[in-house]
């Protein structure tokens, strides 16, 4: 049974996807709209962990709403979830799709789906929604992370992933400059995962 896995390149979505491995077959999608490639870096990723993956490219104007909510609010929570929402709906768009997953913790607020939501998408669009780690907090996350995967972190605007972020900051940045994208994103670590760990 196929689930397909929204994949950033990050530890969440990875390890979501090392969870679920022993019952579905996976999938990993990482969505792009075409204005960098960040799908290059998740499929390279995708490679390591030995998971079959492939680009779900989004319409353009579900990125231009994203930016006129953050350009409207001043802060990116509500943008990214919009684009989230908006992804999910996308590959549940698709009729090979029953099953859809990521890498949403249970204390992350973005990005997030709310109950009626993922209640309405699974209704609308005859799909499953999954969130693994949905009972796990970060600190937990962390320790799976350290037992099984190799990663990298460090600043948001430095590190390479292929997040819903990374191209929103990127309209940004061409529309207003980098000074604007300091001013509406706050500084946060970022995650990339390099392979899996050999274990003993």
């Amino acid at each position: 049974m196929r689930i397909s896995v929204l994949f950033s390149g990050g530890k969440d979505s990875s390890i979501s996807a090392l969870l679920m491995e022993p019952y579905f077959e996976i999938e990993l999608v990482t969505c792009n709209f075409g204005l960098l490639p960040t799908w290059e870096l998740a499929a390279k990723t995708a490679k390591e962990l030995q998971f079959p993956h492939r680009v779900l490219y989004l319409e353009g104007k579900i990125l231009e709403k994203a930016y006129e909510k953050i350009m409207s609010e001043g802060f990116p929570r509500s943008a990214i979830n919009y684009i989230h929402e908006k992804a999910i709906e996308t590959l549940a768009s698709d009729p090979e799709v029953k099953l859809i997953a990521d890498g949403t913790r249970r204390d992350d607020r973005v990005p997030v789906l709310s109950i009626s939501q993922i209640r309405s998408i699974e209704d609308r669009l005859g799909v499953q929604y999954l969130c693994p780690l949905k009972g796990y907090n970060r600190k937990t996350v962390s320790i799976l992370v350290e037992r099984y995967l190799r990663i990298e972190e460090g600043p948001s605007e430095s590190t390479p992933k292929a997040d819903y972020e990374t191209e929103l900051r990127e309209l940004i940045r061409q529309r207003h400059g980098e000074g604007k994208i300091k001013e509406l994103f706050p500084a946060h670590i970022q995650s990339h995962v390099i392979s899996r760990k050999e274990l003993p």
